[in-house]
């Protein structure tokens, strides 16, 4: 599949409704599974990648139905899976393969873990350590850094020892992978990080009835004591502000018409908004409107008004490197449109993403005559902010946050870009296209 994207002609408006959280809704499957009553999920996104998830726990027993707009998942509880007829297909989706390992590392049947070209070349050593210091039973594919997918999970002994670990990053999916694991071990098992990630995991565990604290950066699930039941109502999935980060640029740079630009609806949760944190310190204005709490998390309406601001450059690193890691493609289009040089480092995470996103994020912006240099961890954006960009051909190689931000880019280039190889827009925003079109720019899909 390729995008075909003209220049903007005019200033972008509307309102469009960007898909349920990606993050969000594959703990909503996933946690279903495990409960003991039936979960209703509102506003479960399209995508491919959550696709995975949901096909991954039919398979391991639940039932999906679907009711209006909602999904009605019967789990099989704590103690009911059953083992699956064939390999599970994670797909393109690191965090179902991850966030599985935990979830079948407890359990007393083997399962086999496979993915598409690009899952498979993805390291899961970092996944692997913490599990099987557990006593959990996980191999790959090679050895020392490099294990691949396919993974064969289990049989596992029971209980899973229970442990104290200290993750060497921070990492939602290993942390989740270990706190899911913690559910079959024998006491109490703290996971500590070295900074902040996305708490989705310990917002709906605990609304689950899990028996976990957090004090700091620490994480406890402790099993003592504990009656082994999960269950509750239901999850409404909230839009996904990664998604939403590409519509919020493309009206950033291509200016906001009458009315503005209008995503309701999206996830504010503080671990997600590094992206917002890091506009601001370029100079963008994005308001949040119609605040309030969708079950655990808070959202709210970004809203985009006006002519396309003076960007400035600005640092992204430490903290909020991790609470914008997904974003950081967008922002570096962004950053091409800023006044200075915009730094990126405590990005190394980018290395083993869908493609290594630092090189191919560089050689996006190349190929719209933007300078830019890489760094081991991050990369260096020089601003142009004047005059349009060059019009490219971009190869998105098979990423879809590379695809998009490219797409946003196009907007402000002197003429037709094409960007191949984004079929994997697919695997996040199915109507990616279609949205930015329905804010008034021109872009066709072949």
């Amino acid at each position: 599949m390729r995008l075909i994207v003209e220049p903007a002609t005019r200033p972008l408006a509307g309102r469009v409704v960007i898909p349920g959280d990606k993050s969000i809704g594959h703990r909503a499957l996933l946690f279903s599974l495990l409960s003991a009553t039936p979960v209703r999920v509102l506003g479960l996104g399209d995508g491919a990648d959550n696709g995975r998830s949901a096909k991954a726990i039919a398979a391991l027993g639940a039932t999906i139905v679907r009711a209006g707009d909602a999904f009605v998942i019967t789990g099989a509880g704590l103690d009911g899976m059953r083992a699956p007829a064939a390999p599970l297909d994670c797909g393109n989706s690191g965090t179902t393969i991850r966030l599985l390992c935990g979830l079948l590392a407890g359990q007393r049947f083997a399962s086999t873990l496979v993915g598409d070209d690009s899952l498979s070349k993805r390291p899961m050593r970092r996944v692997m350590e913490p599990l099987a210091a557990m006593g959990a039973r996980i191999t790959g594919i090679g050895t020392g850094v490099n294990v691949t997918p396919p993974l064969v999970v289990g049989p596992a002994p029971h209980p899973l020892r229970a442990i104290a670990y200290t993750l060497p990053m921070a990492s939602a999916q290993v942390k989740t992978a270990i706190l899911l694991a913690a559910l079959y071990a024998d006491g109490a098992t703290t996971v500590t990080e070295p900074g902040p990630s996305r708490d989705h995991s310990e917002r709906m565990l605990a609304y689950l009835g899990a028996p976990l604290t957090v004090a700091g950066r620490a994480t406890t699930i402790d099993t003592r004591g504990w009656d082994r039941r999960l269950a509750g109502a239901g999850f409404e999935v909230p839009a996904d502000p990664s998604s939403s980060a590409f519509l919020v640029a493309a009206a950033l740079i291509a200016g906001a018409g009458e009315g503005g630009v209008r995503l309701p609806g999206v996830c504010t949760n503080p671990t997600r908004i590094g992206f917002l944190d890091a506009v601001a310190a370029m100079g963008g204005g994005v308001t949040c409107e119609a605040a309030r709490m969708a079950g655990p998390e808070p959202v709210a309406d970004l809203v985009v008004r006006g002519a396309a601001p003076a960007l400035r450059a600005t640092e992204i690193a430490g903290d909020l490197a991790v609470r914008s890691i997904d974003e950081l493609p967008i922002l570096a289009v962004l950053a091409a449109r800023a006044h200075g040089t915009t730094i990126v480092r405590d990005a190394e995470e980018l290395r083993v993403k869908e493609s290594d996103r630092i090189a191919t994020t560089c050689a996006m912006l190349r190929a719209f005559g933007v300078e830019c240099e890489v760094h081991p961890d991050g990369f260096a954006v020089q601003g142009r902010p004047d005059g349009p960009l060059r019009a490219a051909r971009v190869h998105a190689d098979g990423d879809h946050r590379i695809a998009m931000a490219a797409a946003v880019a196009a907007l402000v280039a002197d003429g037709t870009t094409v960007i191949d190889d984004a079929d994997n827009v697919a695997t996040s925003y199915p109507g990616f296209a279609a949205a930015l079109g329905a804010l008034g720019a021109t872009i066709r899909v072949e």
